[in-house]
C-alpha cells in the first residue's frame, strides 16, 4: 500500500531532526517539536511515515506510563529512554528520536479536577532539564561523565495549553499545528484505496461528502466493508467453533477482497456518522447520574432534531454540579430522580427560618454578591479534603442574596459532614479570585 506524506509535515519534522543533529554556530536550536492537532488526523502516523523514510530509530513513551504509583518513576523513565535513543546514535550510527505520544493525556492538566501530581511536576520538569541540557541526562543515584549526542523529541498530542506553560515556550519546544489541507486529506485517503482500484473521482467524492471527518474515519470506512465477508465466516463454521479457526490455528481464514464501490463507502460512512450522533446527543449519562451530579446540559427533549451532525452544548468544567432551571420548570416531564431533587431544594427552602446561616459564611457570601462575581460552592469530605480534591456544588451566576442564600443551606443540608467552600469568580475571565472554607463538619 503506497502511504502518502504531506509536504508540509515532512518539512518540519525532517527539518527539525536534522537541525538538532547539526552544529549551527551560535544558533539556539529547540530540541522538543509539539506537532498538536484535532484527533484521528494522522499525526502519530504521519512521523512513522517520515522516520521510515529518512531511516530514523525512533524510541517510544507512550502517555500513559507518565504517571506511576511509585514518585519518579516517569521521569526516570524518560531520561532511560533518551539515553537508550543515544546508544543507538553510538551503536548504530544512525539517527534516533525519542518519541513521546499524547503528551498533553499523560501531562496536560484538562480542568481543575486534574490531580497536579508529583510525577505531573517531576515529568515537566525532568523535559525542560533535558531540553536545556540534551547533552548531559543523568539517571538518578549515578553520574556519567561523558557527553551524549543530542537527541531530538517529538511530542504529539491534541491540546498543548493544557501542558505547563515554561515546558511549550520557544526555546525549549517547537510547535507545529498539523490540520491537513484539502489536497493533504484526499492524497492520504487516495493512499488509504491505492490497492482497491476505485477512481480518483469516487475518492473525490467520498472525502467530500464527508468533509468534516477525521482521516481515521476513512480507515473506518474502508474496514466496515470487510464485515459482510466475517459474519458469512462465522455463519458457515458456527459461533462455537470461530476460536479454534483463527487462534492458533494451522490454516488462517482467508477474505477475498471486496468490491469497493462508492454507493457501499457512502453508505458505511453514513452508518458511522449515525452512532457519532447518537453519542453526541444521548448523553445516558446526565439521566442515569441526575440525583447525584444534576448537570446543565439540555434534555433531550428540548434538542432539536437535524439530520446533519449536531454540536454538544457547551460544558463548563467549574459547574458539573450545576441545575437546568429550564428542567426544573417542566416538571411534568422530568424524570423521578429530577422531581426527587425539586423536592430536596423545596424542602430547604422551607426550612430557611429554621437553619439560618452562621455569620461567617453570609458575610463572605453577601460580599460575593455585592461585587456580582460568579459564585462557586464546594464541598469535599474529610478524607479527600487532605488531598485539596473538592468537588464542585453548583456555580451561580450574579445571584441574588436569597438565591445565594438558599444554594448554601441546601449544600450543608446535603452534605453536613463535608467541609464547604465559597469561590469568587470573575465573569469575563473565568478567574478564581478567592477561595474561603466557611464550614468545616465537627470532628
Amino acid at each position: 500500500m503506497t502511504y502518502y506524506i504531506a509536504p508540509s509535515f515532512l518539512n518540519k519534522l525532517a527539518v527539525h531532526i536534522t537541525k538538532n543533529y547539526l552544529d549551527l554556530p551560535q544558533v539556539k536550536v529547540p530540541l522538543i517539536l509539539g506537532i498538536h492537532g484535532r484527533k484521528g488526523e494522522g499525526k502519530t502516523f504521519q512521523c512513522e511515515l517520515v522516520f521510515e523514510q529518512m531511516g530514523v530509530e525512533v524510541v517510544h513513551i507512550s502517555g500513559g506510563e507518565l504517571e506511576s504509583p511509585d514518585a519518579g518513576d516517569p521521569a526516570r523513565l524518560i531520561r532511560l529512554r533518551y539515553r537508550e535513543a543515544a546508544e543507538l546514535v553510538r551503536v548504530r550510527g544512525r539517527m534516533a528520536v525519542l518519541m513521546i505520544n499524547d503528551l498533553d493525556a499523560g501531562a496536560g492538566r484538562f480542568d481543575r479536577m486534574t490531580q497536579y501530581t508529583v510525577n505531573t511536576q517531576l515529568v515537566n520538569n525532568t523535559l525542560m532539564n533535558i531540553a536545556d541540557n540534551p547533552t548531559n541526562v543523568q539517571l538518578p543515584g549515578s553520574y556519567d561523565e561523558k557527553a551524549l549526542p543530542r537527541i531530538p523529541i517529538v511530542a504529539t498530542g491534541n491540546d498543548f495549553a493544557t501542558l505547563y506553560a515554561p515546558l511549550i515556550r520557544d526555546g525549549r519546544m517547537q510547535k507545529f499545528y498539523w490540520e491537513p489541507s484539502e489536497a493533504d486529506r484526499l492524497g492520504i485517503v487516495s493512499g488509504m484505496f491505492a490497492d482497491d482500484r476505485l477512481p480518483s473521482e469516487d475518492i473525490e467524492q467520498l472525502v467530500k461528502q464527508f468533509k468534516d471527518q477525521a482521516i481515521d474515519f476513512f480507515g473506518a470506512v474502508r474496514s466496515q466493508l470487510y464485515d459482510e465477508q466475517i459474519t458469512r465466516f462465522i455463519d458457515s463454521v458456527g459461533l462455537e467453533n470461530v476460536a479454534s479457526k483463527v487462534v492458533n490455528a494451522v490454516q488462517q481464514p482467508t477474505f477475498l477482497k471486496p468490491s469497493f464501490q462508492l454507493e457501499d463507502l457512502i453508505a458505511a460512512g453514513n452508518r458511522l456518522v449515525r452512532e457519532q450522533d447518537r453519542i453526541r446527543t444521548m448523553s445516558l449519562v446526565n439521566e442515569y447520574n441526575q440525583a447525584l451530579t444534576p448537570t446543565n446540559r439540555v434534555s433531550l427533549a428540548a434538542r432539536p432534531a437535524a439530520s446533519g451532525l449536531m454540536t454538544p452544548p457547551p460544558l463548563n468544567p467549574l459547574s458539573p454540579y450545576m441545575v437546568d432551571r429550564s428542567e426544573e420548570q417542566s416538571s411534568s416531564s422530568s424524570s423521578p430522580w429530577q422531581r426527587l431533587r425539586e423536592a430536596r431544594l423545596n424542602q430547604s427552602t422551607k426550612n430557611e427560618g429554621a437553619n439560618s446561616l452562621a455569620d461567617s459564611i453570609t458575610h463572605p457570601l453577601d460580599s460575593i454578591v455585592a461585587l456580582k462575581q460568579r459564585l462557586g460552592i464546594e464541598h469535599v469530605d474529610q478524607r479527600r479534603f487532605r488531598n485539596n480534591s473538592w468537588q464542585c456544588y453548583t456555580t451561580l451566576n450574579e445571584p441574588s442574596q436569597a438565591e445565594a442564600r438558599r444554594q448554601v443551606r441546601a449544600c450543608l443540608n446535603h452534605f453536613p459532614k463535608h467541609y464547604i467552600r465559597l469561590v469568587s469568580i470573575e465573569p469575563q475571565t473565568n478567574r478564581r479570585i478567592a477561595e474561603t472554607i466557611v464550614y468545616r463538619p465537627k470532628a
